[in-house]
């Protein structure tokens, strides 16, 4: 096959996978409007980054979300989830496995330093470097070199002339173009390598947003953003900036979107999912987004290793009731999970054998936990790890009642304080229980869904699940070039799953937002993140 110009001539795979969402916009999606003032700065909410701001150690939606705004990679993806160029000028293959990839002429970081392939070929061996413990590391195992033994650079990456490379993958993976819009595969400048740690806290990319100056990111605060002028590609910004600010509740950042002091928001509190539509009208968005919720029980905990832990985990997800929660909770915005996936990617399926693990079924739920303390008896208390800043305190608490009520054990929530906190102590392995864990889509692809997360060493396997089974299946599922005989394998691999439950899912979120009045084109991605770029602001 020939891949070209992916943004507008899309590849099978990837064309078949985009999505069909319509986003909920208060205008023309991409007009600047007339009362539209260009310089004026636009308001959301977000969170503490983890770490510093360095691309292929970002694996969370806080850094995300900022890493999107001031850094362009080779591709973006539209509102549906599709893909367009952004840096490249095109990509190429005859086989799916060997990659040419052009970049478009006269691109620059925001230092001046040009955008050309040794600043994409760089950071991705920077990235894939064991030595660099960098948290995606994962999505370069594709390419020719990777290895998790040893360093050792990506002997696939060939730097072809200023504005060309070649990438020569393992086998045939016919997704891979779909991938280059995700943040571990951004450029880097050659400036960044001096020091990378400095880098990351005042970090300089070549997107349609740029820090504005020293001290732009206070830390646990926000994050002032200012429209990079230098930038060419197709995420013109219609404003002057994004501050972005970091509430310690939801319930905080509501406030201010309600008393008109905050201009856009994406993430509504429990206490409000049943009125904030009708408060807002047609300033309020709810509709499906490709994010899925779940918890992890590490097998490194007591009782849930080996035979018991498997017995355990299945009872546990047996024991909830996740239609009452998500219809209590939730005022029906969240839709109870089918599989470890998202309703709105090509290939979902709510068929997948084993799934009825997640039905729920209080009576199966303590022959189960019988069968584990039949084992070793259960003892201690059962908790669930959360950020506290992030409302989740409502269904945490309602899970933990449940599994009070169906399984007769002591059970109880953990929260902390900040979500760079608790998922700190995930990554550092030093946390001693379950956690509240989730993907938002990096690309629309079932895959995205299932290899970052269950696969061998992938850097959010935040469970240190493994499965040579399951990992065999994911690549022969990446090797095929036919979407459906591809998403067949990943549905196989999903029945590995439901008998180990490396995590136990809970539902399918729906990105529910809203936006004040002073703002207009306000339309919300297929990954539930808005496109800030497109809104517009009154003077």
């Amino acid at each position: 096959m020939k891949i070209r110009r992916i943004g507008v001539a899309a590849i099978a795979l990837a064309a078949a996978g985009a999505l069909t969402l319509s986003g909920c916009t208060s205008g023309d999606a991409g007009s600047t409007g007339e009362a539209g003032d260009s310089t004026a700065v636009i308001t959301t909410n977000g969170s503490e980054p983890q770490n510093p701001l360095v691309p292929t150690n970002t694996n969370e939606v806080g850094g995300g979300k900022i890493l999107d705004s001031i850094f362009a990679g080779l591709i973006f993806y539209d509102a549906e989830g599709a893909p367009v160029n952004d840096m490249a000028e095109s990509i190429e293959t005859d086989d799916a496995q060997h990659y040419t990839i052009k970049i478009k002429p006269d691109q620059k970081f925001t230092n001046g330093e040009p955008v050309d392939a040794n600043s994409f070929v760089d950071a991705w061996n920077y990235g894939a470097l064991l030595s660099n413990e960098q948290l995606s590391s994962y999505f370069f195992e594709s390419i020719e070199g990777f290895s998790y033994d040893e360093d050792s650079e990506l002997t696939g990456l060939e730097v072809v002339d200023d504005l060309t490379f070649e990438v020569t993958l393992k086998q045939p993976e016919s997704d891979f173009p779909l991938r280059l819009g995700y943040s571990a595969f951004y450029p880097l400048p050659a400036s960044a390598f001096d020091d990378m740690a400095a880098f990351g806290e005042n970090p300089v990319g070549n997107g349609p947003y740029m820090l504005d100056g020293e001290g732009a990111w206070k830390h646990n605060e926000r994050i002032d953003l200012v429209v990079n002028p230098d930038y060419q590609g197709p995420r013109q910004p219609a404003n002057g900036g994004l501050s972005i600010i970091f509430y310690a509740t939801q319930e905080a950042a509501y406030a201010d979107l309600q008393g008109g002091n905050l201009d856009v928001l994406d993430a509504i509190p429990d206490s409000a999912l049943g009125t904030y539509e009708d408060e807002f009208g047609d300033r309020a968005v709810n509709q499906g987004a490709a994010i899925f919720q779940s918890f992890t029980i590490p097998e490194r905990l007591p009782h849930f290793a080996g035979d018991e832990g498997k017995l355990r985990r299945a009872a546990i997800s047996m024991a909830i009731d996740r239609q009452e929660v998500t219809d209590v909770i939730f005022s029906g915005t969240r839709t109870p999970a089918h599989d470890f996936t998202s309703p709105v990617i090509a290939g979902y399926s709510e068929d997948i054998p084993g799934s009825e693990v997640l039905e729920f079924n209080p009576d199966e739920a303590k022959k189960l936990w019988a069968e584990a303390d039949a084992i070793s008896p259960w003892t201690g208390t059962f908790q669930i790890a959360y950020n506290a800043d992030g409302g989740h305190q409502g269904w945490v608490d309602a899970v933990m009642n449940q599994l009070k009520n169906n399984l007769g054990i002591d059970a109880e929530g953990a929260p902390y304080p900040t979500f760079a906190e608790v998922r700190t102590a995930v990554t550092d392995r030093t946390i001693q229980t379950a956690f509240r864990t989730g993907w938002q889509a990096d690309y629309p692809a079932l895959f995205n869904f299932l290899g970052p997360l269950y696969g061998t060493g992938a850097g959010s396997n935040d469970g240190d699940y493994s499965s040579a089974e399951f990992d065999a299946l994911m690549k022969e599922g990446l090797a095929e070039t036919d979407l459906d005989a591809a998403n067949e394998k990943f549905q196989q691999a999903q029945e590995i799953l439901f008998e180990d439950l490396p995590a136990i899912p809970l539902w399918y979120a729906t990105v529910n937002g809203a936006w004040s009045q002073s703002v207009e084109n306000v339309e919300f991605g297929w990954n539930s993140v808005p496109l800030y770029y497109q809104v517009t602001k009154s003077e």
